[in-house]
């Protein structure tokens, strides 16, 4: 079998669930079960002009389509490589006279390959895109609102002399799209730019504490293994983030998934406890008291996402510095509340450069992880990466060392030893190693040089904090 070829996996139905994916051998930690190209993509329309139309990579500079003023490609490689999937958009969005919205862009490419190979089996997808799950039975009258507008300002652009496609089909696409459409980041993996269909990956079911990951990896996603898989295990993805109530990721999937999740996790509430702990020891809280710290961080987080879409963010720190006066007290250290305010404080603070006081709430943060998730999960292997490389920066070198360390161990196995995110690290965690050796062997001429060596050159400034948490596995249309 070839590495990330489908061989490895078969289709079956799963109890209860539809359409499911199965091991057809052993897998370990970190094995690519397969790796897909997507079958249509696009870049979302807010940064089609700094992201490759291509590899979805972000890019100082770009060259544009000459034609159609619109798509922007790495190099001639890119653009070549785009071609096939580009020519109709491009004469089209010529006629138009503008490019349509994301979700009209990736209909038009899914039914542009349909016109092109038909909608049977594509080379190596187990399911075609006709037998994908639309869902759209299930969409609110909000939902169907915003299908009929899909629906006209895609007839708008869709051209006269290309296959005409009936209603009733145009419908299932924006339905495949509304609920399998998969959300690619850039080559870091920090942001999401773009979303694709993967037909093969659209399978495979959620889990909240599942045995695989996703990772979008040089212009492909790759499907991981998490832990030991044993041939004829189901594998399993977790379409939404785990660190949330279950009752909380329940209504979340039933919301933009339509289905009712009933995994381990969400049938035992395995977990809840932890992430609603109150301080433990003898002057223990009162439930009313907890309850009131909790809708106070609540009331707060709003307040912080407005002063972070402003770009306020001393008014950030002050919010998060009044909210973890409140919740210190009263809240377990593994309190989702107390946890979300540590995240952002802790970010928002290195973008700043205090460094020391970002260094400490990182700490907490990814002590509360550790109980919390997975211990091969992606988002702690990013949250623990985080915290060392503020830890770093703040000079404590021994703990920063520790964490990129840990951080190394974890992406080695939920993105693999190739991504660039993991390159990144490796490159820091011998860095750190040499820096480290140099304090245990000097202190005093450790922190001289360093000071010199930061003199000599402008600190690395964190990237600025952005709104998302790190790129959920599907796109959702707000």
């Amino acid at each position: 079998m070839t590495k990330g070829g489908m061989e490895s996996v078969e289709v079956f139905t799963s109890e209860g669930k539809g359409r499911g994916l199965k091991a057809q051998k052993e897998f370990l930690p970190g094995d690519v079960i397969f790796a897909e190209p997507a079958y249509a993509a696009v870049v979302f329309d807010s940064l089609t002009h700094v992201i490759c139309h291509t590899c979805f990579k972000r890019q100082e500079r770009l060259h544009r389509c000459g034609q159609c003023k619109f798509a922007y490609y790495c190099d001639r490689t890119c653009q070549r490589a785009a071609w096939l999937n580009h020519k109709n958009e491009c004469s089209a969005i010529k006629k138009h006279g503008k490019a349509p919205t994301e979700n009209i862009r990736l209909a038009a490419r899914i039914m542009w390959k349909i016109e092109r190979e038909g909608s049977g089996l594509s080379e190596g997808c187990l399911v075609s895109i006709d037998d994908l799950q639309n869902h759209v039975d299930s969409f609110s009258e909000e939902e169907k609102k915003e299908l009929r507008a899909d629906i006209e300002s895609f007839l708008e652009f869709w051209p006269p002399q290309s296959q005409q496609f009936g209603m009733q089909y145009i419908s299932h696409i924006f339905g495949v799209i509304n609920c399998n459409g998969f959300t690619l980041s850039d080559q870091r993996g920090l942001q999401a730019v773009g979303v694709g269909i993967f037909p093969n990956l659209c399978q495979a079911n959620h889990d909240c504490w599942p045995n695989c990951t996703v990772i979008f990896n040089n212009g492909k996603i790759e499907l991981r293994a998490l832990s030991k898989i044993s041939p004829g295990d189901e594998l399993t993805v977790s379409y939404v983030d785990f660190l949330n109530v279950s009752e909380e990721r329940r209504k979340q999937l039933k919301k933009q998934y339509y289905f009712d999740c009933t995994c381990e996790h969400c049938k035992k509430q395995i977990k809840d406890d932890l992430m609603l702990a109150a301080k433990a020891g003898e002057s223990k809280p009162s439930a009313e008291t907890v309850k009131e710290v909790i809708q106070f961080s609540k009331d707060t987080l709003e307040k912080i996402n407005k002063a972070r879409m402003e770009g306020l963010y001393h008014e950030v720190v002050k919010l998060c510095r009044e909210c973890l006066k409140k919740q210190e007290p009263v809240l377990g250290d593994t309190n989702i509340y107390l946890l979300r305010i540590l995240s952002i404080a802790s970010e928002v603070l290195s973008y700043l450069q205090m460094f020391e006081e970002a260094a400490d709430y990182a700490k907490r943060m990814v002590d509360g992880y550790l109980k919390i998730y997975h211990p091969n999960n992606a988002q702690l292997g990013m949250a623990v990466m985080r915290a060392g490389v503020t830890h770093w920066h703040a000079g404590l070198i021994e703990a920063g060392h520790g964490l990129i360390c840990k951080a190394y161990a974890i992406l080695l196995i939920t993105h693999g030893p190739s991504h660039p995110i993991t390159k990144d690290l490796e490159v820091m965690r011998v860095q750190t190693e040499m820096e480290l050796r140099m304090f245990q062997q000097n202190e005093f001429m450790y922190y001289k040089m360093r000071e010199a060596a930061l003199k000599n050159q402008k600190i690395q400034v964190m990237p600025e904090p952005s709104n998302d948490t790190s790129p959920s596995l599907f796109h959702k249309k707000e």
